[in-house]
């Protein structure tokens, strides 16, 4: 679930190297940041980035505007549809009016770019500014060598367009606090070492109450561009200290969560196109090894399951469907091996247990079926082209027979991602 907008201000102490005062709104901030930003990045702002001020009620237009585009709107219908499905999100919870309250919560500034703006909160702290300010500069920087927009513009794509999102909330992280320490090693030069980044990007989140009200899978997807993308930019920076990763992007959170799947062998998550389903497919996406942790967390309360049940994930797809008894949820899973599926389907039938509130029965040697409150869920294991899967589905008890026809499921690797433009 791809939340754009969300703010983290990371507060360090450290100096700060003083420059000409920058033309416009907040310019002695814009002036001392851009050069340590320049140096950080290893880049340079080919034009000077705007900065402007804007009032709460025009953030709140800013914010309804961007829930409101066409793209948004479809995204946003359909992941809710399948996160009430998947048993991630209250069934009472309407998402957009939600996602007003928690954004405005937490904006403070915010680069668009739609407009190649830099917005700054009228009001807000001094100190949060400065903070902001850099964070976002970051975000002008990155638009002007990738295509921001385009990003945040993906459709049916969740799991890439969340590493990518790890990029670039990660590096605007990294480098907000490298300026704020005055540039050099983060986890070195910042008191408590990269377990406190850790804990600060926690602290802020978990000090709003929006926030703090929301939902495990809503809570846990603001984090992760921000708390993952930034360890995945500073074993980056490690490897690469004069690089950037804008031409060679990871296009999964497999290859964030585990640096050996993108820095050693790279491991490009399987492509899975459905097969023929009973009924009609309203809605498609992915949810990644990342949003897998977090079903089989929702439902089993057990990190260490959660994590070796998604251990080995290399795709997945998931629908939903409208058939004459009403909506339904097929979600195809595809892994590294036999005994990586296995794994999966152990933690899986622990988790539709306490989900489905019964036993479960098998009703073939691949299959096993869950039967409660009008509704039927099936886990099944199957292999298509050699490839070990595991299918969910979840439908009205009174449609009968396999939701997906499994000969027809199409396997093929991921295509590596688009490289970065240079305008």
């Amino acid at each position: 679930m791809q939340l754009v907008l969300a703010l983290v201000a990371v507060v360090a102490t450290g100096c700060r190297e003083r420059k000409q005062e920058y033309e416009g709104p907040y310019g002695r901030q814009v002036a001392e940041a851009i050069p340590l930003i320049e140096r950080g990045t290893g880049l340079r702002f080919k034009r000077p980035p705007k900065v402007e001020a804007r009032s709460k009620a025009q953030v709140r237009e800013f914010v309804l505007a961007q829930i409101t585009k066409p793209v948004a709107q479809r995204e946003m219908a359909g992941q809710e549809a399948a996160y009430k499905r998947f048993g991630m999100i209250p069934d009472t919870l309407n998402l957009r009016e939600y996602l007003v309250s928690l954004l405005e919560e937490q904006i403070v500034g915010y680069y668009d770019p739609a407009t190649d703006v830099l917005y700054v909160v009228e009001g807000s702290p001094d100190d949060i500014v400065g903070l902001t300010i850099t964070h976002e500069l970051v975000h002008a920087l990155q638009d002007q060598y990738v295509d921001l927009e385009a990003q945040q513009n993906l459709e049916g794509e969740n799991d890439r367009q969340s590493a990518g999102q790890a990029v670039f909330e990660g590096q605007a992280v990294y480098e907000q606090i490298a300026a704020m320490l005055g540039g050099g090693n983060v986890a070195v030069n910042l008191p408590g070492g990269w377990d406190r980044v850790r804990e600060m990007i926690r602290e802020n989140q978990a000090s709003m109450p929006v926030f703090g009200r929301a939902p495990l899978v809503v809570q846990e997807t603001l984090i992760f561009p921000y708390l993952s993308g930034a360890e995945f930019i500073r074993g980056f920076k490690t490897r690469n200290p004069a690089g950037t990763p804008y031409s060679d992007m990871p296009v999964s959170t497999e290859q964030i969560l585990h640096p050996a799947a993108y820095f050693g062998t790279r491991d490009h998550p399987t492509r899975i196109t459905l097969g023929p389903v009973r009924g009609t497919k309203r809605y498609e996406n992915t949810l990644g090894e990342f949003e897998t942790r977090l079903f089989l967390y929702q439902h089993t309360e057990d990190q260490n399951d959660a994590i070796r049940g998604a251990t080995g994930w290399d795709g997945d797809r998931y629908a939903l469907i409208d058939t004459p008894a009403g909506e339904a949820l097929v979600w195809i899973t595809v892994w590294d091996s036999a005994v990586e599926a296995g794994e999966f389907r152990e933690v899986m039938q622990s988790a539709l247990e306490r989900k489905t509130l019964v036993g479960g029965s098998a009703e073939s040697e691949t299959t096993r079926v869950y039967t409660n409150m009008g509704r039927t869920s099936r886990l099944i294991t199957a292999e298509v082209g050699g490839r070990p899967l595991v299918i969910y589905t979840d439908a009205p008890a009174s449609v009968a027979g396999e939701l997906v026809d499994i000969a027809g499921i199409k396997l093929e690797e991921s295509a590596p991602a688009e490289p970065a433009r240079t305008p």
